[in-house]
C-alpha cells in the first residue's frame, strides 16, 4: 500500500497539473484510502520481515496470531487469524514501533475528492459470472505462463484470487470444478469484507443500481468537475 501511495499519487498529481480530473476506480478500501486520504506508513526491516515469513511458512498463521495477540492484543482482533500476510505485517509493525496503527477512523484528505458508492443485489451471481469469463478467457493458461516467470515466488501475486486456486490446480491438488468453486466462494468473502470497508466510510455517497446512472453520479460532484 504505501508503494502504491507513492505510484499513484505521482500519476495524479501529473494528470492534476495537466488539468485532468482522475478517476479512481474500485478495487480496495485501504489503497483508494493510501492514495487519496493522508495516511502514513509505519517502515519495514526487510530482514525481520523474511524471518517471519520463514517462520509463518513453518508453523502457519495461527501460531503468529496468537504471538500477535500477546504483544497487541487489540491489532490482533482487527485481522482473521488465518491471514498470514497481514498477521506477518502486523507483528513487523509491532516489533519495530511498540504498536500497530489502531483502526483508521479519521478522514484526513490529502486530495478533495468525491467518493461515490454503488451496491447491487446480484453481486454474488455477478462474481460467479465473471470467474466462468475468467475462465473462458484463458486464466489457467495464464497463471501456466506466469508460473513459468516466477509466480510462486511472489509472496502477493501467488495467493491472488484465481491465481492461488489455478495454481493448486496445476499441482493436481483440486480439480477443475473445485477451483472454479474456490474462486467465486472466495471472491464473494472478498466482496463482503470491501463492502463493510466502504460502508463504514461516511464520505461516500451510495447510489442503487437503475437509470441514469451515470446522470446520478455526475449530479453529486462539484459542478467544476462536470
Amino acid at each position: 500500500a504505501a508503494a502504491y501511495q507513492q505510484l499513484c499519487r505521482t500519476v495524479v498529481n501529473d494528470l492534476l497539473a495537466r488539468g485532468v480530473t482522475p478517476v479512481l476506480v474500485g478495487g480496495s478500501g485501504l489503497y483508494l484510502r493510501a492514495a487519496l486520504d493522508d495516511l502514513q506508513f509505519p517502515g519495514t526491516d526487510p530482514e525481520l520481515r523474511a524471518s517471519l515469513e520463514a517462520e509463518l511458512a513453518i508453523v502457519g498463521p495461527l501460531a503468529l496470531h496468537t504471538r500477535l495477540a500477546v504483544l497487541d492484543p487489540e491489532a490482533a482482533t482487527r485481522m482473521e487469524p488465518t491471514n498470514g500476510r497481514r498477521v506477518v505485517r502486523a507483528l513487523e509493525v509491532v516489533t519495530l514501533t511498540g504498536a500497530m496503527p489502531g483502526r483508521m477512523t479519521s478522514y484526513d484528505v490529502h486530495y478533495a475528492t468525491s467518493w461515490i458508492g454503488l451496491d447491487r443485489d446480484d453481486l454474488p451471481e455477478r462474481i460467479g459470472e465473471r470467474v466462468d469469463r475468467m475462465w473462458a478467457q484463458g486464466l489457467v493458461e495464464e497463471v501456466r505462463q506466469l508460473e513459468g516467470q516466477g509466480l510462486r515466488a511472489g509472496v502477493t501475486a501467488s495467493r491472488a484470487l484465481g491465481y492461488g486456486q489455478v495454481l493448486a490446480l496445476l499441482d493436481e491438488a483440486i480439480d477443475e470444478v473445485a477451483a472454479r468453486t474456490q474462486t467465486a466462494v472466495a471472491t464473494r468473502r472478498f466482496a463482503r469484507r470491501q463492502r463493510a470497508w466502504f460502508r463504514r466510510d461516511p464520505r461516500i455517497s451510495w447510489l442503487e443500481p437503475g437509470s441514469d446512472l451515470l446522470g446520478r453520479a455526475l449530479a453529486l460532484l462539484p459542478a467544476r468537475l462536470i
